[in-house]
């Protein structure tokens, strides 16, 4: 189990290493929202390419910080019933999650999400806005952030089990 868990640290790495590339990303929408503004409205300039930038690095902020809003325990959840209960109580109700909801749906949309990427790609799927950008190199971001929403289901899952039985957490025994 020990190594299990010093795989689940390195996924908790990486995961935050993406979580501090994509706020970084909000900086760029914000500058580019800004800037198109003030082209549109001072110089009557206006290009539906930017405007689609902002949303492909919305969609980016959005999809890739999933796995590290995971790592950080920062999801929508209803703790109303849960935070009544035990620690360990927690735990079950957490791995039950992981296990039956978050991994299998996250499998389906990783699945499915890389078909509609394939399938963008194969036919260089374009906006069909005059002057927008290619569709499918944002449609990759979609299996992307479902595998890293895996990757750091699974390292919870992993520190969960550990939980309950009682290791710890770092994987050292």
């Amino acid at each position: 189990m020990g190594g299990l868990l010093k795989i689940s640290n390195l996924i908790d790495r990486f995961n935050q290493a993406v979580g501090h590339f994509v706020m970084w990303l909000v900086l760029a929408a914000v500058l580019i929202s800004a800037g198109n503004a003030i082209m549109r409205k001072a110089f009557d300039l206006g290009s539906n390419a930017w405007l689609e930038i902002q949303w492909y690095l919305f969609s980016l902020v959005f999809l890739g910080a999933a796995g590290y809003t995971l790592k950080h325990n920062a999801h929508v959840r209803s703790d109303l019933l849960a935070s009544r209960l035990s620690p360990r109580a927690q735990h079950w109700i957490d791995l039950f999650g992981h296990l039956f909801m978050l991994l299998p749906v996250s499998a389906i949309m990783l699945w499915f999400g890389w078909d509609a990427f394939l399938e963008s790609y194969r036919i260089g799927e374009m906006s069909t806005d005059a002057g927008g950008l290619a569709r499918w190199p944002i449609k990759v971001v979609v299996p992307a952030a479902f595998a890293l929403l895996i990757l750091q289901g699974l390292a919870e899952t992993l520190r969960k089990i550990a939980r309950l039985l009682e290791l710890p957490p770092d994987g050292r025994t």
